[in-house]
């Protein structure tokens, strides 16, 4: 099973995480199948490569609780739905 989390780089004391679609067995810092996004909550700023989100969400993939909550001040889940409209017209 594949999930959307949180992969931490950056220094001590100075969090970046990067976006992630990795295999549920993995570790955190484990080998990622795509990264297809970015989060700086110092600078609270935001980088969502949101096709290929769209993508691992249509395979099934999960996103965590802070990947969902990230997405969906973004809007990823109202693309989502609107492709789901388009294809099932």
């Amino acid at each position: 099973m594949v999930k959307l989390r949180l992969k931490r780089c950056g220094r001590k004391q100075r969090a970046v995480y990067r976006i992630v679609a990795i295999d549920v067995r993995s570790r955190r810092e484990g080998r990622d199948l795509r990264k297809v996004g970015f989060y700086d909550p110092i600078k609270n700023k935001t980088y969502l490569n949101v096709p290929a989100i769209l993508y691992f969400l249509d395979k099934g993939a999960q996103p965590t609780g802070t990947v969902y909550d990230i997405s969906k001040k973004v809007e990823v889940f109202k693309e989502l739905r609107l492709n789901e409209t388009k294809f099932n017209s």
